[in-house]
């Protein structure tokens, strides 16, 4: 990725990211997987949920970010 594609220097979209209401209070936050590669490529974005200690879920077209550490349980 050149980067003539993205809509914010990398570090302010993470930052726009990760300041989500839910983000900031430990909730979840969810974006499409197309978007995130877009913008600031996949490795970086999970190199960022990993640096937050939070955890990250695949589903079809969307990663699931779980912005807190605790344990999580599958429940279906």
């Amino acid at each position: 990725m050149d980067g003539s594609t993205l809509s914010y220097v990398r570090k302010d979209w993470l930052e726009s990211v990760f300041s989500a209401k839910a983000a900031r209070n430990g909730g979840v936050i969810r974006r499409k997987i197309s978007w995130v590669e877009q913008e600031i490529g996949r490795d970086l974005f999970e190199l960022e949920v990993h640096r937050r200690g939070f955890r990250l879920l695949e589903t079809r077209t969307q990663l699931i970010v779980i912005c807190n550490s605790q344990p999580i349980r599958i429940v279906i």
